[in-house]
């Protein structure tokens, strides 16, 4: 997972899909950090992206460097715990002007039965699974 998370940070912008019912919806996410051997993203309560989320958790990412991109499925659970979002703007210091570990707007999750699989056009794939 440590793989994974060190991947999409060099990438420093990957994409998030998710379901808008029935309408798939790609947006670009920059947060990812690993936090009590979990791997996390963040946003905000009062985006479309977290009710698409609380209505279908299966989600994927995918992000792309030097030839080699990553594809990341899973199911997101929400992580409500001061700590969990602490932990996260510690690492984004850049965030903590909109968020805050103590409002009810910031919102993290982590992914479970994820499924992360690096691919290029000149390798064969490595699967992790976490």
């Amino acid at each position: 997972m440590e793989k994974v998370c060190q991947f999409l940070k060099e990438c420093g912008t990957y994409y998030l899909a998710t379901m808008d019912g029935d309408q798939p919806r790609v947006r670009p996410f920059g947060t990812i950090h690993v936090f009590e051997g979990r791997l996390y993203i963040q946003t905000g309560k009062v985006k479309s992206v977290s009710r698409q989320i609380a209505a279908n958790p299966k989600v994927e990412i995918c992000g792309f460097k030097d030839g080699q991109w990553l594809r990341v499925s899973g199911t997101l659970v929400e992580d409500d715990r001061y700590e969990a979002k602490k932990s996260m703007l510690d690492a984004y210091p850049s965030l903590q002007s909109m968020y805050s570990a103590e409002d009810e707007n910031t919102q993290v999750f982590y992914f479970r039965d994820a499924e992360a699989v690096f691919s290029s056009f000149t390798s064969a794939p490595e699967t992790i699974h976490f």
